[in-house]
């Protein structure tokens, strides 16, 4: 009996920390305006928010499933738990997919698509609770296990469209990228599922709690270190426009075409504007006299992307630096090298280096010695 008294109580003091953590972490999110963890990056302002609603959801959450740790009858505590099933639904679910939409940020998407596909649910469970009969909970279960299914499709679907967005649009692709916290998410979900679908019991009532720890830390961490890329942000229309200009880039007129490349070499290369970090296409555009979409066409008529076509140049940059070094008999090192020639992050040069060389960065600098 004292064991079990014990087992509880420290389950209490576990599910109190989790609580408190959301409740702590939604307050951050929202009313302090600057950014603790990286105070050079500016998150973007709805996934900030979005995320702060999904914590003090998920605190609420906490505080409404907190009687059945002193209920006692059985009926009262299955009662309990339709409700907070119901009220799960509403908030905390479909605020978790609305924040994975915000860190996609090519375009604005409609919500209203969340509300419809949660909604069997919630009538579900309002039945049973209504009820107090949980006769429809395997139909509940199955359409669950439907729409996790269907989301994972859509998110695969839309982040690797995300993903060829960023590789239109910019250079630098640090603090911009999301595939690997939606696979990260993923996996937190999928043992949260598996947990759900388990028997209840201890290891059930922990692992819920430390994993939903780990997702609040995680997703704190996740928005103050995603870059806000809102002024690139275009409508749906105007990405699918510029999706039918790559796969058709004849399109652009012949008197653009020539007038792009020359300003290209005159201002993006001569002046080394390829040097600046966070450079959009926009911006670029804006820089050559141009616009975004004229620009993004062209590059796709010479089968690059934009990322491509600076780091390009950025690599260029590095090897005309190193030979000069080596020509002066100075001591120099990759990195320095790196960021001399617009680099913030010196992985994200080693993937381009190897991509455009074929070599890793020590093979040619070998080379280069020989």
């Amino acid at each position: 009996m004292f064991d079990q008294i014990k087992e509880d109580t420290l389950f209490i003091i576990l599910y109190s920390i989790v609580t408190a953590m959301a409740m702590i972490a939604g307050c951050y999110l929202y009313f302090r305006k600057g950014n603790a963890f990286a105070p050079d990056i500016t998150p973007p302002a709805p996934l900030r928010k979005w995320t702060a609603a999904f914590f003090a959801f998920l605190a609420l959450n906490h505080m409404w499933y907190m009687p059945i740790l002193f209920l006692e009858s059985e009926e009262d505590i299955i009662l309990n738990d339709l409700i907070g099933g119901v009220l799960d639904s509403m908030t905390v679910i479909p605020l978790l997919i609305v924040v994975m939409l915000s860190m996609l940020q090519d375009r604005v998407r409609p919500l209203w698509p969340i509300a419809v596909a949660v909604a069997p649910i919630v009538l579900g469970g309002v039945v049973c609770a209504i009820t107090r009969n949980v006769a429809l909970f395997p139909a509940m279960y199955f359409y669950a296990l439907l729409l996790g299914v269907g989301l994972v499709v859509f998110f695969i679907r839309e982040v690797r469209r995300y993903g060829r967005w960023l590789r239109n649009n910019y250079a630098d692709l640090e603090h911009k990228e999301v595939w690997q916290s939606f696979l990260l998410m993923a996996i937190i979900m999928l043992t949260l599922v598996v947990y759900v679908f388990s028997n209840d019991g201890p290891v059930y009532q922990y692992a819920i709690e430390v994993v939903g720890g780990i997702l609040i830390c995680y997703l704190l961490w996740r928005v103050e270190t995603l870059s806000d890329l809102s002024i690139s942000v275009v409508s749906e229309e105007e990405m699918e426009a510029e999706d039918e200009a790559s796969d058709s880039p004849q399109d652009l007129p012949q008197t653009i075409r020539d007038d792009i490349g020359p300003m290209l070499k005159m201002y993006c290369e001569e002046r080394q504007l390829y040097l600046q970090h966070d450079m959009s296409i926009s911006q670029l555009a804006k820089q050559i006299g141009t616009n975004r979409s004229y620009l993004s066409r062209y590059f796709a008529m010479q089968g690059i992307t934009y990322n491509a076509y600076i780091n390009g140049l950025r690599i260029q940059h590095f090897i005309n630096l190193y030979h000069d070094a080596t020509e002066n008999h100075q001591s120099v090192t990759a990195q320095q090298l790196a960021h001399l020639s617009g680099f913030r992050n010196y992985n994200t040069f080693s993937t381009a280096f190897k991509k455009i060389t074929g070599k890793t960065t020590s093979e040619w600098m070998r080379c280069a010695k020989t």
